[in-house]
């Protein structure tokens, strides 16, 4: 239980994650202007969980909805000027990431109970 969470990702473990190849996701990115992963001093990609789910997205758009590039970019166009979540209609509350402060509290309450 020794489990930290990660600030940021390499290419290669959002590919694990995502089960997309490096080239995809590079390729996304130049079609995306919404998906710009930073970039460490090596010049490698460095994803963050919000990247991560925008990639979970567009696969989602572009693979299981079978929207069209140019459509899954007017989709996300339209629910940036919504305000909408990036979230598949799927998805259960489960399934969701925690937030900060839902960790930062779990972390107090395990604090407070080794503090016992």
């Amino acid at each position: 239980m020794n489990e930290s969470v990660k600030v940021y990702y390499s290419i290669s473990e959002v590919c694990g994650r995502t089960g997309l190849e490096p080239h995809v996701l590079r390729y996304w990115e130049s079609e995306f202007p919404q998906l710009r992963p930073k970039k460490n001093r090596a010049g490698n990609r460095a994803y963050r969980e919000k990247d991560i789910q925008l990639i979970e997205f567009i696969k989602y758009l572009l693979y299981e909805e079978k929207f069209t590039i140019p459509g899954a970019k007017k989709k996300l166009a339209e629910m940036k000027g919504q305000g909408a979540d990036l979230v598949k209609p799927d998805s259960s509350v489960d399934d969701a990431p925690l937030s900060i402060r839902e960790i930062r509290d779990e972390l107090g309450e395990v604090l407070r109970m080794l503090k016992k």
